[in-house]
């Protein structure tokens, strides 16, 4: 997948520390402002492919840093002033999206990943072990040759490619593979899970993660450790 350069300027520590991490165990480049000053300063000194602005920042507020940078960088707004209004000024400003606070870091993440796909930021391709992968295209591959996936198996695929290095529970997998209406339970997870390693090679690389769920490793191997 391509990587991208972000820039967070968030005044808590502990939601930039976890902004941060989660987004660079995806495979971005981050770097974090305290207020819309420092932004301003590290934005100087880089190149940026997508910003998150809090709002409610001291001196240099979101708002106002967002009007100080480049209208051709992608924004998300990540704020906890969540009345309509404020998304309503904040997107009408040019931000590409609004998240307000509390959010579920895997929803960041996909906001993240359907901007960056918007503004062209972010390849749709990634070579895990021995298997290539096209996100776009909806193919696998092992040595050139093409490895047949159900609709369904490709669907757990993409959850686990989108949120590399993440550990998921069985449960936010069947919320974000089969949708909230899946009646299934849990071993439907476990069952997929086997045939997409069997299938793509990916024994070591789709790692369990005891009495939890899942997580592919994309940096360093990992055990199955069923």
């Amino acid at each position: 997948m391509g990587l991208a350069n972000i820039l967070i300027a968030e005044d808590e520590p502990a939601i930039a520390a976890l902004m941060e991490r989660s987004l660079s165990l995806v495979g971005h480049r981050v770097q974090c402002a305290g207020d819309g000053q420092e932004a301003l300063q590290i934005f100087s000194k880089g190149s940026f492919d997508l910003a998150l602005l809090d709002i409610m920042m001291p001196g240099l507020d979101g708002l106002a840093l967002k009007a100080q940078l480049p209208a051709s960088l992608p924004v998300i707004f990540v704020s906890a002033k969540n009345a309509v209004a404020d998304q309503l000024k904040g997107l009408g400003m040019g931000a590409d999206d609004y998240i307000t606070k509390p959010f579920d870091m895997l929803v960041l993440l996909a906001r993240v990943e359907a901007v960056l796909r918007r503004t062209c930021k972010n390849e749709q391709e990634l070579t895990v072990g021995c298997c290539h992968i096209d996100l776009q295209k909806r193919c696998a591959w092992l040595a050139g040759v093409p490895v047949p996936l159900t609709p369904q198996e490709f669907n757990l695929l993409e959850v686990l490619v989108r949120n590399r290095n993440l550990a998921l529970s069985r449960e936010k997998l069947l919320e974000l593979a089969w949708g909230f209406d899946y009646d299934g339970d849990t071993r439907t997870v476990d069952v997929h899970i086997q045939k997409l390693r069997r299938k793509l090679r990916l024994e070591n690389e789709i790692c369990t993660v005891y009495k939890y769920g899942y997580r592919l490793e994309t940096g360093t191997a990992g055990g199955k450790g069923d």
